[in-house]
């Protein structure tokens, strides 16, 4: 009963004020997004026994949580609401596609894919290199650590999650279905963020590199 009341209250706050909607539920989303990201990552190390028993207890980095909150509330918000309502105008008045047609479906998650996942991750790993008083190039550095690992896992998982929303989700809801799926989102990409040098990134980076000389040897 208390969830049907509080959907309710969403579609009326998404029917009056939608940006304001978004931007609010964007920050609120992001944040707790980082709270997972925190615990899955403390968690993580627990069982590897990586930290010393004076940190086994669990401590929210608040500071942290709110700058990731920041990201969401400043950037994923207001950029993904417009976003998502121009592409769906795009497709229906200037390609003139037909809705929930394969063309359409098809358009905009590629475009999807390649404009705004990329967008989305550098802003990402660049605020929250600044946030913490990196320099440039140490935020540089960040990105080229971050960035295309993020993009090769998010790549197989966010187009099948867009097919779904372009196909079966009215418009009007399309960017909640987006939003539930920032929460995972979220948590992934803070999550990568607090990994740093990790093994497994570092073979992954070297990975790419070497098949990119094989390619120019070729």
């Amino acid at each position: 009963m208390k969830l049907l009341k509080l959907w309710k209250w969403y579609q009326d706050c998404l029917a009056v004020h939608p940006v304001k909607t978004q931007v609010i539920s964007s920050g609120l989303i992001w944040g707790f997004g980082d709270i997972c990201a925190q615990t899955i990552t403390h968690t993580t190390a627990k069982r590897r026994r990586q930290i010393e028993d004076e940190d086994k207890e669990l401590k929210i980095n608040w500071r942290r949580v709110a700058t990731t909150g920041l990201f969401g509330f400043g950037f994923v918000g207001p950029v993904g609401h417009f976003w998502y309502e121009g592409l769906d105008r795009f497709m229906r008045y200037r390609l003139q596609l037909q809705p929930k047609s394969f063309r359409f479906v098809a358009a905009k998650v590629a475009l999807d894919g390649i404009i705004f996942g990329p967008l989305d991750l550098l802003v990402f790993f660049s605020y929250m290199g600044f946030t913490t008083g990196k320099s440039v190039a140490q935020v540089k550095e960040d990105v080229k650590r971050d960035f295309l690992p993020a993009l090769i896992l998010e790549g197989g998982i966010w187009p099948i999650v867009q097919v779904l929303n372009f196909r079966y989700v009215p418009v009007r809801y399309q960017l909640l279905y987006v939003n539930f799926f920032c929460l995972l989102d979220s948590s992934f990409l803070s999550w990568i963020e607090q990994q740093q040098d990790a093994p497994w990134k570092q073979w992954l980076t070297s990975f790419m590199a070497l098949k990119e000389k094989e390619g120019q040897g070729g």
